[in-house]
């Protein structure tokens, strides 16, 4: 029995998003394919969490971060973590949500999601300065926290 070519396979499960995903409104710098990957994660019925329009606001959020004036950035916490649309004023959270969004991409549409990411991320490593303290850098069970967790927040 012959055996489909692995070229084949890829590319039946990787299929286009749909034409109405297509024609939104594309995310921060991102292609029309991918853009239109995003919108149905976020139109996904909620099952990511991600909301429709989320991930563009947390992408200008992270740049309008980035913009700001000065050599070093801290941090801020969100005041109410525990709140929807709150817990999104702290710029690690954004980020832990964008890392979410990255992982159930597509191949092509989350290796692009992450070039865009890299560059933001290694603006963000030389503006922010490391927490020198190792009590941090752990959640409560243990596992350390992602590196975006680990920088020096305003009053910590």
């Amino acid at each position: 029995m012959p055996r489909k070519r692995p070229g084949a396979i890829r590319a039946a499960r990787e299929r286009r998003p749909p034409q109405w995903a297509r024609e939104l409104l594309p995310v921060d710098r991102l292609s029309r394919d991918t853009s239109a990957a995003i919108h149905l994660i976020e139109h996904g019925g909620h099952r990511y969490g991600i909301r429709p329009g989320r991930t563009a606001q947390l992408l200008a959020g992270y740049r309008t971060f980035l913009r700001q004036p000065g050599r070093r950035l801290l941090l801020v916490a969100s005041e109410c973590p525990a709140c929807p649309g709150c817990q999104y004023d702290d710029l690690a959270v954004a980020r832990d949500t964008l890392e979410l969004l990255a992982g159930s991409l597509p191949t092509a549409a989350r290796a692009e999601l992450r070039r865009l990411l890299a560059a933001l991320d290694a603006e963000f490593r030389r503006r922010t300065l490391p927490d020198p303290d190792p009590s941090h850098w752990l959640d409560w069970s243990g596992d350390p926290y992602p590196w975006w967790h680990r920088r020096l927040y305003v009053g910590g």
